[in-house]
C-alpha cells in the first residue's frame, strides 16, 4: 500500500476504489433502485402527481366534463362568502376539539388499567383494539345509525328506565354528538400506543416515590404523566390529523347530506359533494388545499407548543 493511501486513511479519507469495487458498487446501486422503483412510482403516480394536478385545478373552473378554465384566485375568494363551508369548518373543528381529547382520555384510562398486569392481557388488548379497525367501516356506521335511531337500542334502554327517548340522529342538537361518541369508541389505536409507552417507564421511579410516601395518584401525576408526554404528543398529532379526515361515519349516518340542518356537515363531506355531486372540481380542489393548510398549521402549532410541556428523558 502506498504512502499516499496510508496518509489519506490517517486523515479520515477513503482510499480510491479499484475497478472491481466500483463495478460492485454500481451493481448494488442498481439493485437498490429496482427495489425502490415501486415506491417511487407510487409516490409520483398516486401522491405527487394528483397533488400537483389538484393545485393547478384549484385555480380553474372545472366540471369534470369540459377542459379546465383558468379563473385565478376566484375559488379561494369564494370561500370567504361560502356559508356552508364556514358551517362545515365549525362542525369539523367541534368534532376535533371535543372528540380527540375524549378519545385520548379513554384510551389512556384503558391503557393504565391493562398495564396492571391482568390475566389474558393479550386477549383484552386485541378486543379493545378491534373498534379502531372497524370504527371507520360502513357497516359500523349503519349499525350506529340504528342504535341511535328513534326505535334504536338507546331509546329502548331509556324506555325500560321510564325515560322517553328522542331521535338522536334526527336532532341538530345531538346528531354530531353521536358521531363524536363513535369516534371516542375507536380508542384502540392510541390505547395500544399508550400501553407501549407505559411499559417503557422504569419501575425504579415508582419504587423511589413509594419509599417517599407518594400515593398512587401523586405517582400518576408526577411520574406517569411527565414520562408519557412524548406519547401523548404523538397521539394528539396523529389523532388530530385523522379526525380532520373523517368522512365515512358522518356520510353514512347523515345519509350523505350532513343533516339535519348541516349539523353533521363535515368539511370532507362538503368537499366530496362539491366535487363529485355538484361537479365543481376546481372549487373542491381549492377546498382540499385549504384543508392541507389548516392541518399543517395546527400540526406546526402542536410542535411549537410541545417544547413547553413535552418531557424527554435524555
Amino acid at each position: 500500500m502506498s504512502a499516499i493511501t496510508e496518509l489519506s486513511k490517517l486523515k479520515g479519507g477513503r482510499r480510491p476504489l479499484d475497478p472491481r469495487e466500483r463495478k460492485a458498487a454500481r451493481r448494488d446501486n442498481k439493485a437498490a433502485l429496482v427495489f425502490l422503483l415501486p415506491w417511487l412510482l407510487g409516490l409520483v403516480v398516486i401522491t405527487a402527481g394528483p397533488m400537483i394536478a389538484s393545485f393547478y385545478l384549484s385555480f380553474t373552473d372545472y366540471n369534470l366534463l369540459e377542459d379546465p378554465n383558468w379563473v385565478g384566485l376566484e375559488n379561494y375568494l369564494r370561500m370567504l362568502t361560502d356559508d356552508r363551508l364556514h358551517q362545515s369548518l365549525r362542525v369539523t373543528l367541534t368534532y376535533v376539539v371535543v372528540g380527540v381529547p375524549l378519545q385520548l382520555v379513554v384510551a389512556l384510562f384503558i391503557a393504565v388499567v391493562l398495564n396492571r398486569g391482568m390475566r389474558g392481557l393479550s386477549f383484552y388488548r386485541s378486543v379493545f383494539y378491534l373498534p379502531s379497525l372497524l370504527g371507520g367501516s360502513v357497516a359500523i356506521a349503519i349499525l350506529w345509525r340504528q342504535i341511535f335511531g328513534t326505535t334504536g337500542l338507546v331509546n329502548q334502554v331509556l324506555g325500560l328506565l321510564g325515560i322517553e327517548g328522542m331521535g338522536w340522529i334526527s336532532s341538530p342538537d345531538t346528531a354530531l354528538g353521536t358521531i363524536i361518541l363513535l369516534h371516542v369508541w375507536t380508542f384502540g389505536s392510541p390505547m395500544i400506543i399508550f400501553l407501549a409507552g407505559l411499559r417503557q417507564i422504569p419501575t425504579m421511579y415508582y419504587e423511589a416515590a413509594a419509599v417517599d410516601g407518594a400515593t398512587k395518584a401523586k405517582q400518576f401525576w408526577r411520574i406517569t404523566m411527565p414520562m408519557l408526554t412524548p406519547i401523548i404528543f404523538f397521539n394528539i398529532v396523529l389523532q388530530t390529523i385523522g379526525a380532520f379526515q373523517s368522512f365515512t361515519q358522518a356520510f353514512i349516518i347523515s345519509g350523505g347530506i350532513g343533516g339535519p340542518s348541516d349539523s353533521t356537515l363535515f368539511y370532507t363531506m362538503y368537499l366530496y359533494n362539491t366535487g363529485f355531486k355538484d361537479f365543481e372540481m376546481g372549487y373542491a380542489s381549492a377546498m382540499a388545499w385549504l384543508l392541507v393548510l389548516i392541518v399543517g398549521a395546527l400540526t406546526a402549532v402542536n410542535f411549537i407548543a410541545s417544547k413547553y410541556w413535552v418531557y424527554y428523558d435524555d
